[in-house]
């Protein structure tokens, strides 16, 4: 079973990483938006690998709180203090990291290090209390806690792959924004998402007077991209509609 854990993590780690660094590459004529989506295909197999992982942990130890095996504590403290320093010290490496492939690397070692910790903590208990069911107790506990923030991870890179508005720019955050562009007389056919979590687009339709002139669009246009960057959203679409034009390219709805 260690050596399956040590293989999914050395495997889930090194893609999330060759995904993250691939994600860096610019547009082609097959990925016209970059390929920012890498980045999250990195974070959703790691997540994956450690949803996998957190079951065979349950399964593994549970069974063990009913009949605790006696374990050899003092080779358990040594071992887990020298894993708590490898893992500790590439965890604080990553703690910066700000794309949701980083963080989910970032829960990966984080599930090494509080494995590690709680080896430590168990050997020191069962040294000076003999209860041997601490060691999986604390297992369960952590893979609880791991469990709960890959699911939060999945929910976060699901919401990227199907194209939701991101939680913290919503739509009806932005339509206001773009309403009040001066010479703006409507706002429709609004669409927010986002490539990786990081880098968020917007396309929308702004209905201007038919008096309007090119001036007076150009600046609307202006205008429109420097307030929704203002809000985070580095890449803003717009189609200009003249009131009595109507939309030619709205789809029905």
């Amino acid at each position: 079973m260690d050596e399956f854990h040590d293989f999914g993590d050395a495997f889930s780690i090194g893609v999330s990483f060759f995904l993250e660094r691939y994600s860096k590459k610019r547009r082609t004529r097959t990925f016209t938006y970059g390929y920012k989506r890498f980045s999250t295909l990195g974070a959703l197999i790691n997540s994956i690998v450690l949803l996998v992982g957190s079951v065979f942990v349950f399964m593994e130890t549970i069974p063990r709180l009913f009949h605790p095996a006696e374990v050899n504590y003092s080779g358990m403290m040594w071992l887990a203090i020298a894993g708590l320093a490898v893992n500790g010290f590439a965890a604080l490496r990553l703690m910066k990291g700000n794309s949701i492939s980083q963080r989910a690397v970032m829960l990966h070692l984080l599930e090494d290090v509080l494995g590690w910790l709680a080896v430590l903590v168990g050997s020191l208990v069962i040294r000076y209390t003999g209860w041997y069911f601490i060691d999986p107790l604390l297992s369960v506990c952590i893979g609880i806690f791991i469990l709960t923030n890959v699911c939060r991870n999945l929910y976060a890179i699901f919401r990227i792959l199907l194209q939701a508005t991101p939680e913290h720019i919503p739509e009806d955050k932005v339509k206001p924004v773009l309403e009040g562009v001066p010479g703006v007389k409507e706002v429709h056919d609004l669409h927010v998402w986002t490539l990786d979590g990081e880098k968020n687009i917007a396309s929308a339709h702004l209905i201007v007077p038919d008096v309007a002139s090119r001036e007076d669009v150009i600046k609307v246009k202006h205008e429109a991209v420097d307030k929704l960057k203002e809000m985070g959203i580095d890449h803003l679409t717009v189609e200009i509609e003249y009131e009595s034009e109507g939309c030619y390219s709205c789809p029905d709805e």
